[in-house]
């Protein structure tokens, strides 16, 4: 699958510009993993566009309404890492793609709450502030934290470090992305 095909399939079903916008941070955050793990690109980016594509219009059966078209389409890794994509879906930890997904989705989110509360966005934001937040639970109060542990868990990645190469990834971006 194209990206180009994956972004016409989440056409079809996503229209919120903020629900857009998640998953195009998931990409991104996806994108620069794969480089580092030296993994397919394209495959990653494609996980992280399309995790959420099913959530506005079939909230209900999300993921598996995605996941089922993926599987049509011949794309059984995205798709097994999408249906991987929340742990208590239970669904097994199988590859490198499945983890990172489940790692880059809430915090990536969360890091982006994080933006949206400073008056210069992500342009000064550092990893001791995101980890001070994340011990708010005040604070973007739905993002589930167990969720961010798990993921950095089963990543194998250190939280800080992790942080921080969302925040780059982002940083880089900011202008696109609005943050």
């Amino acid at each position: 699958m194209s990206r180009e095909e994956a972004r016409t399939l989440l056409a079809s079903m996503t229209k919120s510009v903020s629900l857009l916008r998640h998953m195009r941070t998931i990409e991104l955050v996806m994108e620069a993993y794969s480089e580092k793990h030296k993994e397919d690109k394209n495959e990653w980016a494609i996980a992280g566009l399309l995790h959420d594509a099913d959530y506005e219009a079939f909230p209900e059966q999300h993921p598996n309404v995605i996941v089922a078209k993926l599987q049509g389409l011949g794309e059984a890794k995205i798709a097994h890492a999408i249906s991987a994509h929340y742990s208590k879906w239970n669904s097994p930890y199988e590859t490198l793609l499945d983890r990172a997904l489940l790692a880059c989705d809430e915090l990536t989110g969360f890091v982006v709450a994080c933006c949206q509360v400073r008056p210069d966005g992500i342009s000064s934001l550092e990893t001791k502030s995101v980890v001070k937040k994340l011990k708010d639970k005040g604070f973007a109060a739905k993002v589930e934290r167990d969720e961010i542990y798990k993921g950095i868990e089963l990543l194998g990645v250190d939280l800080n470090d992790h942080i921080a190469f969302i925040i780059d990834v982002l940083k880089k971006n900011r202008i696109e992305l609005g943050i």
